[in-house]
């Protein structure tokens, strides 16, 4: 049994979501304190099998451990190769939200299906090399889209531009589809490119070497969700 947790999604105003990717692993309790005292909605977890990215990261046991100690909701990224049998994996251990990427090397509409029927929040990420229309026959069944808007794999890179178009792209079709559903941007967000995205029509920030290397990471989340 896990405790009650802030459902954020779909809400009103722009939603900040603190990647754990370059914080302090070594202190990561004391981690999950500072971005929950920071006003921050979510956190996002990547998950990394070292296949379909280069690095390797965590997997559903530390999630299972960090559980227990937050109230924010858990947004997992699941960057694999493969996730059909991670799934209920992590489900188990902890994860609001399970986003799969529309490149992996699995039945999409059917790994959609079962985050669905898990009782998770459902998302579907885009890489910065893949044509944005490749989302589209999935949108009906999503919660989120999440567009990267670096090369997965490493946090710290330069924000890509191109990927404003592919936010403004999304939002045009879920419109044309009727479906309702919040758009996340991963990448090289700052104040800067949050604005540009903001514009585009983004509702999530997935933010981390911005937020974790803050001197004052409320007041970033501040900045972040003030408008420009």
């Amino acid at each position: 049994m896990f405790i009650n947790v802030k459902m954020v999604l779909g809400g009103e105003g722009l939603r900040i979501s603190a990647s754990i990717l370059n914080a302090d692993l070594a202190n990561l309790e004391k981690e999950l304190l500072r971005v929950e005292a920071s006003g921050a909605d979510m956190l996002h977890l990547d998950v990394m099998d070292g296949v379909f990215t280069e690095s390797i990261t965590f997997g559903d046991y530390v999630i299972k451990k960090l559980r227990p100690r937050s109230r924010l909701l858990f947004d997992t990224h699941l960057m694999v190769k493969d996730p059909t049998k991670l799934i209920p994996l992590f489900a188990k251990a902890g994860a609001d939200m399970l986003t799969i990427h529309v490149e992996s090397d699995c039945d999409v509409a059917a790994c959609l299906k079962l985050i669905r029927s898990l009782g998770l929040r459902v998302g579907l990420s885009l890489n910065p090399g893949t044509p944005v229309e490749k989302l589209f026959p999935y949108l009906p069944l999503c919660d989120l889209i999440l567009i990267m808007s670096v090369e997965p794999g490493a946090g710290g890179q330069p924000f890509l531009v191109s990927s404003c178009d592919k936010i403004k792209a999304v939002r045009i079709e879920a419109d044309r589809q009727k479906v309702l559903l919040d758009v996340s941007v991963d990448g090289g967000i700052n104040l800067e490119t949050a604005e540009l995205v903001r514009k585009a029509g983004a509702s999530v920030l997935v933010t981390g070497t911005f937020l974790l290397r803050a001197d004052d990471m409320a007041n970033s989340v501040r900045q972040l969700k003030m408008d420009n």
